[in-house]
Formats: C-alpha cells, structure tokens, sequence
C-alpha cells in the first residue's frame, strides 16, 4: 500500500512526463536536410560549404566511427503557427531540435555537433541539449549547417568491456548513428516556466521529511496544479497553473540554510574517450552555448579551466575567441584554474609543475588581462604536497578540487579547510559538499549538499558547478531556470549565481581561520595511474629532462655567445609537454588514438630539443680536436662540474669476478653478489660492512601478479593484487657480456633481458632493462627487500620528498598501499639507508615484512614496471620497453637527490671540440640547495632566471654566483614578477645569498 504523499508523487511524476514535458513544444515541423561527409580528418567550414551533398531522411544512418558528416539543413517556420501580424504568439518561440541518434550513454560521449550560420558556429547540439533558437532567422527562414561529429560511445556506460573503437585502425567504417528527427518547434515559454516550477518543488518535496508541514503544503499545491491544468489544453491553462504555484515558490528559506554559490562550468577533458583534437571541438560546442546562454540569462556565469582550451579558441576559431573575450571583460565568462591545462599532479616533474602556471597564468594575462587566483583540479588523481607552495609562488590564492569525494576508504573531515604543503606553505582549499563537478542542480543535489557539509557551525557557504561536460554543452536553460527558483526556496538550501573569486572571498571571509591539513591529497582510488601507458611517462619523463638541458644549453649560448634564444621552439615545446600531463593523458587512461599522438609528439619534441642542445652545446664548445664532457645535472661529476662542461673521465664499470655459481661486482665501494639466477643475494656497503639485501631473500626479482581491479581498468590497481604473484626466479641464461652481467627471462608470452653494471666510483648498481611485454590483465614489479628496520619510506616529489608510513596501523595508511615517487625513493634507519632511483617510472609500494632471519622486520621497495589493462585502451603497453633502474647502497637523501638527477640526465660528450670547459652559468655553494631550471625570462629582456629549492629537508645557508656578468639579482615569482625578498638576505651584483626554509623554492632573476 502507498501512503498519502507517495500517491501524490506518482501523479505529479506521470503528469509531468505525460502532461508537461510534451506540451513545451506546441508543434513540430521537419526541415529539409542534405549531407556530405568529410572524407577523413574535420575540415573547414569553407571547404564544407562547397562539398557535394546529397539529400538524407529521418531514419537513415549516418556517421562512421570518428566521422565528420555536414547536413544543410533547410525550411522555415509554417504560416499557421504565426499571428495575424506575421510574429510567432505571445510566450512562444521557435527553434531548431534536432536528435542526431543519441544513445542511452551520457552527453559528451557519444555523436555531437556544431549549428553554424552565415559561416560562424552558433551553437553545440548534444542530447539533453539540442534547441537552437539561432538557426531560425528573423523572418522565420531556417538555413544552416549542421557539423556532425560521430565520436563513438567508447565506454560511458562504463562496464569496462575491451572495445576496439579507440582507435581509428580498428574502430570500422560503417555508421553507427541514425537520424532521428531535425526539426523546426514551436516552443511554449509559459509551459516551460511552469515545468521548472513543477521539477523544483516536486524535487523538494522528495526530500524533504514525510511529517514535514511544507512537504505537505508543496504536494498540495501541486496536486492543485494539476487539477488546474487541463491535459486537453496545457497551453491554455499553464499559465493558471503557474498562479497556483507562485505562493508556495514565494515562501523564503530559513535565514539559517546553507548557501550555495552556482557556477555554471563544463568539465572538458583535454583528450580521454577522445582524441585531443575533438576536444578542440567540443570546446568550441560548448562555449558556444555558454555566449549563447550568456545572452538570455543576465545573471548567468560561466568558469572555465585550461588556458590551453582558450588557445585553441583563438586559434581555430578566432570569432569565437572574440565573443569570449567580450563576455571574460564583462566577468562572466571567468577563466579560472591558473594552469595550462588541468594536469595529474602526481606525475609531472619539479620544473613541469611550475610550468603549467607559468604558461596558464601567463597566457590569461596577455589574452585577458587578467590574474587569475585559482587552482581549479576538481577532477586530478590526487593532489601532490608540494602543490601549495608551487601555486602560492605563481600568485595563487585558493585551490578546488571534487575528487577526494571518490576515496574508497576514508572520508575526508572537511570541506573547507587550509592545506599544508611539505615547506609549510598553506593554501584556502575547498571541496564542494554537492559531490559532483557536473551537478544538474537538482533538488536532491542541493539537499545532499546542505547536509554533507562537514564544516558547519564554522561555515555556511559552498560551491556548486553545474553543467554538462565533456561535451555535453555545459550548463542548460533548464539548470538556470533551477537556479532561479532555489535563489531563496523554504526548506531548500539558498542557490545564488557566483563566480569562483566571489565563493573564495566569502568563504574566507566568514571562516578565516579553517582546520589544517598537511601534506598530499592522496585519492584512494586509481592507483593504477601511476603505472599505466608506460611509454607515455616515459616520454614525459626524458621531455621534463630534455627541456631542462635544452633551456640551460641555450641561454649559455645566448650570454656567452650572443646566439638568438629559442624562445618559440622551447615554448612549443613545453606546451606540448604540459597538454599531455593533463590528468587523462599521462595518467594512462585515455583510448590508444590518445597514446599514438602522445608518443610522436613526444618523438617530435625529443628532435627539437635535440638539435637546441646540439646547435647550443656546438656554439659553446667550438671546432677542434677535444673532447668535451657536458653535465647539466646539479651535482658535479666525473671531473665535470654541475651545470657545466670539462674533460672529465670515462665512468668505467668493473669487470664480474666468477665465484663458483655467483658473481661478484665489487669496487671497493660496494660489493654486490648475483646468483646463477641473476638475483642479488647481498649488497655490502664497504665503509660500514652493512648488508643491504635482507637475508634469505634475493634484490632484482621481478614479480608477476593477476592484475584483474574491481572497476576501471587502467586507472586502478586493487590490493587484491597482491593475492596472486609468481616470482621471475627461473632464467633462461645468466653470462658476463664484457662489464655486465646480463640475465634472460621468458614468462607468459614475454620476455626480458637485464644487464647488471657496477660503476667503478659508484655505489648504485643499474640495472638495465629490455622487456618484451605480451601479456595481459598482468602487473610487473620489481623488488628490493632491504635489511632496515624503520615505519617509513621517503619519496621524491616535486621540489622536495615527502615521508610515507609502511606500516597500516589507521585505515589512512593501509588505503596507502601504491604510492607515487620521482626519481627515487629511500628508506633507513639511524646511521644507513638505502635508495633505488629509475628513469621512467612512477608507481612504487614500500611494505614491511617479518624478518625470516634473526627477527626484526625488513623494507621491501617495489617498483611498478608495467601493466596490461584492456579497457580502455585493449593494447596498452603491449610490446618493446626499456628502462633504467639503479639499488644506491649506503644513501643518505643526499645521495638520492644526486643518484635520481645523474640516471635521468647523463653526461654528453662533445666531439671535435676547442674548448676544453664550459663555466657554469650559475654556481650554489651548498650541494643540498638545487638548480631546478635555467633559462632567458618570458618577457624577452634578456634576464636570466634561475629557479632553485631546498632538496634535503632542512634549513640552509647557500651562496648564488651567477657565471656572466650580472647587474643585479632580485627574487620573483614563478612569472618571474619581482617580490619581497623572503629568501634573499644579502648580495651584491651577481651573487646573492640564501637563507632557505626546508623544501623551500625560489626564483631569481639576474639583469643583465
């Protein structure tokens, strides 16, 4: 049996969906449509314009997987729909609707299209969001294109099956959309005012208690409603349903109900179902509809992340561009985000970090005049502890993210509170209580809201960004409509339009003092990203290090030499590299179109910044006869100084040394054994006698396990994992090829040779890797078990590290079971620690173990080499990889540091040579203090800018001396604009000195 209450409800539901919603439209009439299909990439309007069509009728397919079909579209609005006067009738208006096939998947996953008239695009079509009033003329005349783009459905409905439709190769040729209808309509505006009016409060209603006296009040007045609205005669009688109605509309919120401020937003992944050009599209879909919006709705806003989505704006559709640029001067259309895209923050290097902000902001500021303050990520896999410093040094003030709301295991305690990063910077940080990034402002939305708030008492404001995304066109008239009519709602939380700025500043300004939370935002969930689409973070990887050589190398050629700055190639290049750290890029979860475009263009930027190095290194060492070795590291080495260049010596490696079925590498610093199975079995510090591998274990062992998450394939790695796992201890051959000791595994359908070398002044053993990977639904990982006993392991971050518990003592910890690091990661106990450095990859877990031998417990470090997951790229990483690993035995941090910069960025050698040194450009008087980046200021002054942190984790005193003739040094921002010195504390012309906080980063800027 139903109760009162519930019977009402099922009345005003079947009234709206029978009764309502088919009345908003009085009529409708088809247009005459024609199409012509581009034949491969999307073309020109132009070029579209003068294509051959061919005429094509509701109920006829269309639209071959990745496609672009153009329909002409034809008609007009038919005389009888019009007054005596020749004028549509009062409260109506008439526009295009067109179903283009759309599936039961989300909006932005599947076909779209652009309206364009007289040569400019008008407005996105997407399902839930196809009216377009601008296609019908004045005179009522209906004569457009329509750009229809047939992306397929590649997984919205998210069931994780391997599909073949990500890439272009395999996604087919026949179409996979049927026309539904394109329609000319005949809109009722007071039907639809009076649908709004009904979905508010009914929504209301629904959540509201069941004893409640305004629940009853609202059902009440809509039962009324529907007693009032003939089902014969909707359009006649709406407007006396909207009367009954009013009154409980008008009953105010409680002067004590939560505040949401709306912003209306469209998260548009930068590529991910998608190939990074038809998110280009969708962009321009999407803020088509917002300016188009923005015209109807006075009070309506609009944020917008990604400075690079606005370069493609201007670049491919410049009127476009300039409508935005109109409505940004007006403040309605806000970019916010203050980066270069809305990149993963786990992956991206030091220097890559302060980049996005340095391209975002600065772009932002050319374009629009305009500072933005925010960092806007609500949708990044976690969120690195150095990000509060990185973002308060580029003039950040306020952070927001959504996607803490998705931890598996553990809530966070607040939505608005202050975030500590690792060098004590804090940072007003907000998560909107709603849970979502694309509300629809729904009733139950707003009501979720107003009770998951879990600051208040302290607070009584939060953010709601509503709209489509991805292509689904942003916010709708239908979500403004909802807006209005929860401004001021009794028994609803308050809903007011607002910007981002005006939601910080109120927020800061009733809760100046929020609780603290320090260190990373690690998200309890995707762990997998850290390792998926290997050749990817590869390819990010040596680009970070590239750019990093390229940028030095060249302003040495520029000071010294005179020779022009790159300054375009590098920017490219960067923001080459900054596009593809956007969070579903490098995180490896995108379709394979994504990762076969992120692979040449990585190859594309490694050739650029090739030739920058060569033509500047060429520049800087002359013709002759030497030889000179280049070092762009840091740190000093083989004789060659750090960010310089000498004769240094050849880093030779000693030669193995047969022990019955072992071998030794042994070079008097470090003495390692490997074992007739190519395993280490001990590793010996020599000035403290220490044995680093654990006894009755073996280093090196690669370790094979079921790779099979619960949901979302390649973004998640499930403790499950590690319920299944084959130990890689049988080799096909072990031998001594001239200074190495190389190792040959088969497993599955895979194979991998390793070459183990001891550098003669080393105490890393490297470990190289050729792996021919065939498998699937399988991780790889490569284990250390070290003898130190200690609760903790230290990783590399950006500009500093960051220490992690091992153990799982709190729900916190054991959520914590894959981590992310740099270059390297390390753990010790008092007096000895031992480190492993790589050169490509990220994903690391770091567990204590019982100690087989004596007692105690061991640290065992594993990397995660590689997966195989199959939604939604079914080949990924399938084939040749290679990769660096090195075992540093006796490490302080120092030492890791040194060890992670020296794989990542080997020397060079300059052949045919006259100098025999290149001076550093710049020198620091303390190893501990690093020189992150060098290069030629952004403004074109000629100004060196010299970027450098704290590596060690504790205060320090360091000298800069600047290798050229300098005027004077002042410290800056990370947009090199100049800022009370904080870190300077004295200096003269071109040296300065540092007084450091831990972990702490600064910019200099040297006049020249």
């Amino acid at each position: 049996m139903h109760d009162r209450s519930t019977l009402a409800i099922l009345r005003i539901e079947r009234f709206i969906a029978e009764r309502l919603a088919p009345a908003v439209h009085r009529d409708a009439r088809p247009l005459t449509l024609a199409r012509w299909e581009a034949p491969g990439e999307p073309v020109s309007f132009d070029e579209a314009a003068n294509g051959e069509y061919t005429s094509i009728a509701a109920g006829e397919a269309w639209g071959r997987p990745w496609g672009t079909t153009w329909f002409r579209v034809t008609g007009a609005v038919p005389g009888e729909w019009r007054e005596d006067d020749g004028s549509l009738p009062p409260s109506t208006r008439a526009e295009l609707v067109a179903d283009l096939g759309f599936t039961i998947g989300q909006p932005g996953f599947q076909c779209e299209a652009m309206v364009w008239r007289d040569g400019n695009p008008v407005r996105g079509i997407a399902p839930l969001n196809n009216a377009v009033a601008e296609a019908v003329a004045a005179d009522g005349t209906v004569d457009v294109f329509i750009e229809g783009a047939s992306n397929p459905d590649v997984g919205s409905l998210f069931t994780f099956a391997p599909t073949p439709v990500g890439d272009r190769a395999t996604a087919g040729d026949e179409p996979i959309y049927r026309i539904r209808h394109v329609d000319v309509r005949l809109r009722d505006l007071t039907v639809t005012g009076l649908l709004a009016d009904t979905v508010a409060l009914l929504g209301l209603a629904i959540q509201l208690d069941a004893g409640s006296p305004r629940r009853a009040d609202i059902l009440l007045a809509l039962e009324r409603m529907v007693d009032t609205v003939d089902p014969h005669d909707v359009a006649g009688t709406a407007a006396a349903g909207v009367d009954v109605l009013a009154p409980v509309l008008a009953s105010p919120a409680a002067s004590s109900a939560h505040t949401l401020h709306a912003v209306g937003h469209a998260h548009i992944d930068s590529a991910w179902l998608w190939p990074v050009r038809e998110t280009v599209r969708k962009v321009a879909r999407t803020f088509s509809n917002v300016l188009s919006l923005m015209d109807e709705d006075p009070d309506f806003a609009f944020a917008a992340s990604s400075a690079q989505q606005y370069k493609w704006m201007k670049e491919y559709y410049p009127d476009l561009f300039e409508r935005i640029k109109a409505r940004v001067a007006e403040g309605r259309f806000v970019p916010v985000g203050s980066m270069w895209v809305e990149s993963d923050t786990n992956l991206p290097g030091s220097e890559a970090m302060a980049r996005q902000f340095v391209a975002g902001k600065g772009f932002f500021l050319r374009e629009f005049d305009l500072d933005t303050q925010e960092v806007w990520l609500p949708d990044s896999f976690g969120y690195t502890g150095a990000l509060p410093q990185i973002a308060k040094a580029a003039g950040a003030r306020w952070f927001l993210t959504q996607k803490i709301s998705w931890n598996e295991t553990n809530r966070m305690p607040h939505h608005t509170f202050r975030w500590e990063g690792i060098d004590g910077t804090r940072l007003f940080t907000h998560f909107p209580p709603v849970d979502t990034y694309n509300s629809l402002v729904s009733a139950a939305e707003l009501a979720h809201a107003e009770r998951n708030y879990g600051d208040k008492g302290r607070g009584t404001v939060s953010l709601l960004p509503y709209g489509f995304g991805d292509g689904g066109g942003g916010p709708t008239r239908e979500m403004t409509a909802a807006v209005a009519r929860t401004g001021s709602l009794e028994g609803s939380p308050k809903v007011v339009h607002s910007t981002p700025r005006r939601f910080f500043e109120t927020a800061e300004a009733e809760y100046p003092e929020p609780e603290v939370w320090v260190g990373e935002l690690y998200l309890e969930f995707h762990r997998g990203t850290y390792t998926s689409q290997f050749e990817t973070k590869k390819g990010n990887r040596r680009s970070e290090h590239l750019l990093r050589e390229a940028e030095l190398w060249a302003t040495a050629a520029a000071v010294r030499a005179g020779i022009p700055y790159p300054a375009d190639r590098l920017r490219e290049a960067w923001e080459t590299v900054l596009l593809q750290q956007f969070h579903d890029i490098l995180p490896g979860s995108s379709i394979a179109w994504v990762y076969q475009d992120a692979e040449r263009n990585y190859a594309h930027v490694a050739a650029e910044l090739e030739d920058v190095i060569a033509s500047s290194l060429r520049v800087l060492a002359g013709s002759g006869d030497a030889t000179l070795r280049v070092n762009a590291a840091p740190h000093s080495r083989s004789g060659v100084p750090a960010l310089g260049g000498g004769a240094g010596t050849d880093a030779a490696a000693v030669a193995p040394v047969a022990d019955g079925t072992s071998w030794v590498l042994d070079n008097g610093i470090v003495r390692v054994v490997v074992d007739e199975r190519g395993l280490i079995t001990s590793a010996v510090d020599a000035a403290s006698g220490r044995e680093t591998i654990a006894p009755g274990t073996a280093g090196g062992l690669l370790q094979l396990h079921r790779d099979t998450p619960t949901q979302w394939d390649a973004w998640d790695v499930d403790v499950h994992y590690r319920n299944t796992v084959v130990d890689l201890v049988d080799a096909d051959r072990v031998a001594v090829e001239g200074d190495s000791i190389v190792v040959e595994r088969s497993f599955g359908a895979s194979r991998v040779v390793q070459r183990i070398t001891l550098a003669a002044d080393a105490r890393t053993v490297e470990f190289a890797f050729d792996l021919d990977w065939n498998e699937t639904q399988k991780l790889l990982k490569l284990a250390f078990p070290i003898d130190v006993h200690t609760d903790t392991a230290t990783s590399e971050i950006q500009f500093g590290h960051i220490d992690r518990a091992t153990h799982t003592n709190t729900s916190w910890d054991a959520a914590r079971f894959e981590t992310v690091a740099h270059r390297w990661v390390r753990v010790a106990e008092p007096g000895f620690g031992v480190a492993v450095v790589n050169d490509s990859t990220y994903g690391h877990d770091i567990t204590r173990d019982a100690r087989s031998v004596g007692g105690g417990t061991v640290s065992t470090v594993r990397l995660s080499l590689i997966r195989a997951a199959l939604f939604p790229d079914p080949t990924q990483d399938q084939g040749r990889h290679s990769l660096r690993v090195g075992l540093v035995v006796g490490a302080e941090v120092a030492d890791a540091v040194a060890e992670g910069y020296r794989i990542n960025l080997p020397e060079r050698v300059v052949s045919d040579a006259a100098a025999s040194e290149i001076a550093p450009l710049v020198e620091v008087s303390d190893d501990g203090v690093i020189v992150e980046a060098v290069k030629l200021a952004e403004d074109g002054s000629g100004d060196v800018v010299v970027r450098l942190y704290e590596a060690l984790g504790r205060r320090a005193t360091a000298a800069v001396t600047a290798g050229f003739d300098a005027t004077g040094v002042i410290e800056t921002d990370l947009l090199e604009r100049e800022v009370a010195a904080s870190a300077v504390v004295g200096g003269t012309g071109g040296a300065v000195e540092l007084a450091l906080r831990p972990f702490e980063l600064v910019t200099l800027r040297f006049a020249r």
